[in-house]
């Protein structure tokens, strides 16, 4: 039997490729003979840069950053080089930089009780980015999830050199909320002609009711006054980005919403947005593997209804049922219905909290529960 293994992270826990090794070696427990194929995934977020690289190979170029808070960090760009063929048949050297925003923005970079979704900034990923600009990179690929900041990414394009100023021509403090009393940029952001793409699958825009800072800022710590002050910054903060790039209707562009606005600074500098799953897939071919696949199994740490809304859960299990393939998930938590996965293309579904019968046990021993439940699906499926 051939089966595709292909989970995001378990946020907290496990990355994606953590995840892959652990249900293959439980799978391998029950059913050594199987070909068991790990393709480890990311929709943009956390484990982006280590999905791609494990896939495309490619130089990853170590980087000095800082965190949301401004505390130093260590984050890292992949530099693939493609080759493009000239008519003269020589080839002509390309390089696209992939970066990861939750590196330097992450909110897994942050104790509960550091969060501050008023002064988190986006100053690391701008760091990231500049490093990949003076890479030679002619083309970046920011992807953005699992965000602590809130600021329309106006850090990131402080650290760029295009530091958000007040009338008096002052920089303004890192964060959301001083956002509104900018006036404009210090100056033009240090980009040389750089292509920028923002891999995510949010299509919220930056503000309103479905914002960034309504929809995502609770879960940044943010109390309800705090989402209602955001959401007037960053709609202040959007006119000037308009007049500064010249860029219409950026408050209500889908993606503009994510990661705390990153999504509306790269749309600001000319980049475009693209399906963070889509991406990741086609690069590393999961469709192909798809098609050879007997039985896929992907997850999560928790599955829920935001997993059947674009994120990789729902990519995945929309591949198989396309194909008629059996798909199951192993999440560490499950919130969703019977019928809801069902018409998603979920075939079963298993919760290391059932499993364990305790939240503690699946926080402690994750890769331990990915075994066990997957050595039972063996048994199971396993011809």
């Amino acid at each position: 039997m051939r089966v595709l293994i292909c989970p995001d992270k378990f946020a907290g826990t496990l990355t994606a490729s953590q995840v892959a090794a652990a249900v293959a070696e439980g799978w391998h427990e029950t059913a050594p003979r199987d070909e068991t194929v790990l393709r480890p995934l990311s929709d943009g977020g956390p484990g982006f840069v280590d999905v791609l690289g494990s896939a495309l190979g490619g130089r990853r170029l170590p980087v000095d950053t800082v965190d949301p808070l401004g505390r130093p960090t260590r984050g890292e760009v992949l530099l693939v080089d493609d080759a493009e063929p000239t008519r003269g048949g020589r080839q002509n050297a390309k390089i696209t930089a992939y970066v990861e925003s939750a590196q330097a923005c992450g909110l897994h970079l942050l104790s509960k009780a550091e969060r501050d979704v008023n002064a988190a900034t986006s100053y690391g990923l701008g760091l990231l980015l500049a490093a990949a600009v003076e890479s030679g990179a002619g083309e970046v690929v920011v992807g953005l999830g699992g965000s602590a900041v809130n600021d329309a990414g106006a850090g990131m394009l402080a650290a760029l050199g295009a530091a958000p100023v007040d009338v008096s021509g002052y920089a303004l403090p890192y964060g959301g909320a001083p956002l509104i009393t900018a006036t404009g940029l210090a100056a033009e952001p240090r980009l040389r002609r750089v292509r920028l793409v923002a891999a995510t699958d949010v299509d919220n825009p930056l503000v309103g009711l479905h914002g960034a800072s309504n929809v995502y800022g609770p879960q940044k710590g943010a109390t309800r006054e705090d989402v209602l002050r955001l959401d007037a910054a960053l709609d202040h903060f959007a006119g000037v980005l308009e007049q500064a790039f010249g860029v219409p209707d950026l408050r209500t562009l889908p993606g503009g919403g994510a990661a705390g606005g990153i999504g509306a600074a790269l749309l600001a500098l000319g980049g475009r947005v693209v399906s963070g799953i889509g991406l990741v897939t086609g690069l590393i071919g999961l469709e192909e593997q798809l098609d050879a696949a007997d039985l896929v199994i992907t997850g999560e740490g928790s599955f829920d209804h935001q997993s059947l809304r674009g994120k990789v859960v729902a990519g995945i299990a929309h591949g198989a049922r396309d194909r008629g393939l059996p798909c199951v998930v192993i999440a560490g938590r499950n919130e969703t219905g019977y019928r809801e996965a069902a018409a998603a293309g979920v075939t079963e579904t298993y919760a290391l909290i059932e499993h364990f019968g305790s939240e503690e046990r699946a926080l402690a021993e994750p890769a331990r529960g990915l075994r066990e439940v997957a050595a039972r699906l063996a048994g199971q499926w396993s011809r």
